[in-house]
């Protein structure tokens, strides 16, 4: 039997909510009807596209232990055996619970944000310090206005080690869930332009980014990438917040978390670093060189936790990328496997060429090519036309031989392609289906990547289910 995330009376003491029926004790929280597990206590909040208290006979018939539902819906709910606990408004609710969580926490807390690498260096933390304690991390990238507090909500008590992923699309959404999460250290992976189409300019970004640092504990410690241009600025702010150390990482000699010497190679990486003035080597387990720098700004973060540093070093080496963020899949063939880097949760011009450089180092067979499958990428403003097609100097650089693009602002890559990188081009990725498979080869090393909006996935899951991956 699950061990108790929230008795009914803490749930009922954090809301100010009252009970019907015999709601029971959470095990786990969950605000998804098909996800609810046994045990789990169901919030009903109202989201983009539905309302959660029109799937709360599906959750508690799932098994959910109660279900927590805002009063104007509540009447119109059957009470059943397991139960309600209704508060003014469910949402209200959700942020209730996520600051009891916080509340009642011992261990430290840890948030991260940043244009490009948030996901990765999160998911780097979690195995990281897995090895010094009990580490909760969100299972996805839960880094938004709902994902934020969901995550805090399902922390058990005795957690150690809290880590945190707080992303935004506008100015003003970092600064309430920083100020919710409460972190002893908050660190800014970097700052490119993403979000331009809402934000208008890299200084507005770093703004944006910076109020990562307005929910940081009095004294606590800021992390900041110090090879960017904006990183003055950031370090200005977090002294500002309160902030009683700042570190940086990157190339800069001076940085804290400093890149001595790396070997970046098809499948890893060997760094030798300094990291608060001790030099020190580990391996990175999976690929490219921006995985390699923002392990920096982790192990800046293990030595401002006073960690031991050879130990989280021996840990980095079992880095392993995420379906969607860099997932390598090797494909068996007749001849030489096809090597498949899967890029296709999202996209922006940073990620993009970090992405064509662990392609242009993937192996490939005899006659074997390298091939970029790219969607657009989303929420660029007015160059984002010139975006997408100053890709073709990395394209070209790289040594990439195939494009496959698809999209509207794709077509502005695809009008500057050189003929003989021409593979196909689609208005959307479904068009892309029939031609790239047609065309992939034995010996062949694929990259697949665009925006989420894009509709990248279903390529990989095409290939992947056309031939075999070793991994499955």
């Amino acid at each position: 039997m699950k061990q108790s995330l929230w008795t009914v009376d803490e749930i009922v003491s954090a809301t100010g909510g009252s009970v019907r029926g015999k709601p029971g004790d959470a095990s786990g929280i969950s605000i998804d009807s098909r996800t609810v597990e046994p045990g789990d206590l169901f919030i009903a909040i109202k989201g983009d596209q539905f309302d959660g208290h029109a799937f709360v006979d599906a959750a508690l018939e799932a098994g959910a232990a109660a279900a927590l539902v805002s009063a104007d819906q509540a009447d119109a709910l059957k009470v059943p055996k397991a139960g309600l606990i209704v508060v003014d408004d469910s949402y209200d609710g959700l942020y209730d619970l996520a600051r009891a969580a916080r509340a009642r926490a011992a261990g430290t807390m840890l948030a991260i944000t940043g244009s490009v690498g948030k996901t990765s260096t999160k998911e780097t933390f979690r195995l990281i310090l897995s090895a010094f304690g009990k580490t909760h991390a969100p299972v996805k990238s839960f880094n938004n206005h709902w994902g934020v507090p969901l995550t805090l909500c399902r922390m058990p008590r005795d957690t150690d080690y809290g880590v945190f992923e707080i992303g935004m699309n506008h100015s003003g959404e970092i600064t309430p869930l920083s100020k919710l999460v409460q972190p002893h250290v908050a660190m800014i992976t970097t700052v490119a332009p993403v979000h331009l189409e809402n934000l208008g300019s890299l200084d507005a970004i770093a703004a944006a980014k910076a109020e990562i640092f307005d929910g940081l504990l009095e004294g606590g410690t800021a992390v900041v990438h110090g090879d960017i241009d904006h990183s003055d600025f950031l370090k200005e702010r977090a002294i500002a917040s309160g902030a009683g150390k700042v570190m940086t990482f990157g190339h800069g000699a001076g940085s804290d978390a400093e890149l001595m010497q790396v070997a970046l190679l098809p499948d890893c990486s060997t760094v030798e670093a300094k990291i608060s003035y001790k030099t020190m080597t580990y391996k990175v387990g999976a690929p490219g060189e921006h995985l390699v720098v923002n392990s920096l700004g982790v192990l800046a973060v293990c030595s401002a936790l006073g960690l031991d540093l050879a130990k989280a070093g021996m840990a980095l080496a079992n880095m392993e990328q995420p379906d969607g963020r860099g997932r390598k899949h090797v494909i068996d063939t007749p001849g030489d496997a096809i090597t498949l880097l899967d890029e296709s949760y999202n996209a922006n011009p940073a990620s993009v060429k970090a992405a064509l450089k662990v392609l242009s180092r993937l192996p490939t067979g005899q006659r074997g090519r390298r091939i970029a499958v790219l969607g657009d990428m989303l929420e660029l403003g007015d160059e984002a036309s010139a975006m997408h097609g100053a890709l073709v100097y990395d394209l070209t650089a790289l040594g990439v031989d195939k494009v496959y693009a698809c999209g509207p602002l794709m077509k502005a890559l695809w009008r500057v392609l050189p003929m003989e990188k021409r593979g196909a081009y689609a208005e959307s990725s479904d068009g892309l289906r029939d031609p790239l498979l047609s065309d992939l080869a034995p010996g062949d090393a694929v990259m697949i990547k665009g925006s989420l909006g894009s509709k990248m996935g279903p390529l990989v899951e095409l290939i992947l289910q056309r031939y075999k991956d070793r991994e499955r």
